[in-house]
């Protein structure tokens, strides 16, 4: 990683920025690049200096010719899509860029300077899916809260004359107070589930410092009691990660329900010996959570080896009473995010038959 102490003033704030900065000269060598370039080459600061970036790249003539244009002034900035190799692991697929050429300041012995700039594009896809997610999950957070309200009042008055009803019946026709049961019954349903989708906002924060690993341990225990054999739960911790504030209990009914979920639909798997759950934690720096970014982030991912989301619900698991399971109620997953964006995180979800991977981001102080 490189030194920002040891950086030129003008190069420090570049070697903050979370995209891959590189300053070369008009023939394409490296003056500079900044960490994250560093750590997505696997390359050492001193062996990206001096070499000739567009030796990474697989079209290098239309690298070479957009910097000769920036540098002579011909233009001021340009932009395109390219492929970056990454140096010695060639055996790799090479990774799709967007690439932005910008006119910089001369160096102090007036050769041009040329600023490059790399964005992953699956990681401007992944900003866009999360962006609108976020926006998504805020809007329909807002509906069911008010739709819950709304259907909360009348249940009371509805359940108060059922019972009315009932004691009115109970002489004249005991035969009919039979309906007035099925009506209190499916009151307290609707009532039941009313209370799920508000319980996240109608109970207060209890704030103390977390430990994720702790939360998982926990979980996974309870998991474990409920499906003792065919399904192995594995661990792959980074023990690194530090401690943060939280509601501990929230926290835990969150990963509980991702986890619960994946348990319920290995249920073939499980039977055939062979379910597999995988907790892995992970840290990452410099991420955008709901249009925030955070220095660092703990990543909590919890996959299996399930048949995977259903293609036809898998933009909209968070949305209540979304299930892909027969019987499902829909609420874990809304519930989970609900807790998660609380905390300033986010849900999101990659899908495939034989692995579907939730990942959790929660930011760090």
């Amino acid at each position: 990683m490189t030194d920002t102490q040891s950086l030129p003033p003008e190069y420090v704030g570049l070697d903050l920025l979370a995209t891959m900065v590189i300053v070369v000269g008009a023939d394409g060598e490296c003056l500079f690049a900044n960490t994250a370039f560093e750590n997505i080459m696997r390359l050492s600061r001193r062996a990206v200096q001096k070499a000739l970036l567009p030796e990474w790249f697989d079209d290098a003539q239309r690298l070479i010719d957009t910097l000769s244009g920036v540098a002579a002034n011909q233009y001021s900035s340009s932009r395109f899509d390219a492929v970056l190799r990454r140096g010695a692991w060639a055996h790799e697929d090479g990774l799709p860029v967007h690439v932005i050429v910008s006119q910089m300041d001369a160096g102090v012995d007036g050769a041009p300077r040329v600023l490059v700039e790399l964005i992953e594009i699956a990681q401007l896809a992944r900003q866009d899916r999360d962006e609108r997610n976020h926006d998504q999950v805020q809007a329909t957070k807002e509906l069911t809260r008010n739709l819950a309200h709304e259907i909360k009042n009348p249940l009371g008055g509805i359940r108060g004359a059922a019972q009315l009803l009932a004691l009115e019946l109970q002489e004249g026709s005991p035969e009919l107070t039979e309906y007035t049961q099925v009506i209190v019954h499916e009151v307290d349903r609707l009532q039941s589930l009313v209370d799920r989708l508000l319980a996240p906002h109608r109970k207060a924060h209890v704030v103390g410092d977390v430990n994720i690993h702790e939360i998982c341990e926990r979980v996974r225990a309870l998991v474990l009691i409920e499906h003792p054999r065919g399904l192995v739960i594995q661990r792959d911790y980074d023990t690194s990660l530090p401690d943060f504030r939280g509601d501990r209990e929230q926290l835990i009914q969150m990963v509980l329900n991702i986890v619960q979920n994946a348990a319920q639909v290995l249920g073939p798997r499980i039977a055939a010996g062979d379910a597999q759950i995988v907790l892995r934690t992970r840290v990452a720096r410099q991420v955008t959570v709901g249009k925030q970014r955070w220095r660092l982030a703990l990543e909590l991912h919890i996959e299996d080896n399930g048949p995977g989301v259903p293609a036809e619900i898998r933009d909209r698991i968070f949305f209540p009473l979304v299930s892909g399971r027969e019987g499902g109620s829909g609420l874990g997953l809304t519930l989970a995010q609900t807790i998660a964006q609380q905390h300033q995180g986010m849900i999101d979800c990659e899908s495939e038959p034989g692995l579907t991977n939730f990942r959790i981001t929660l930011p760090l102080p």
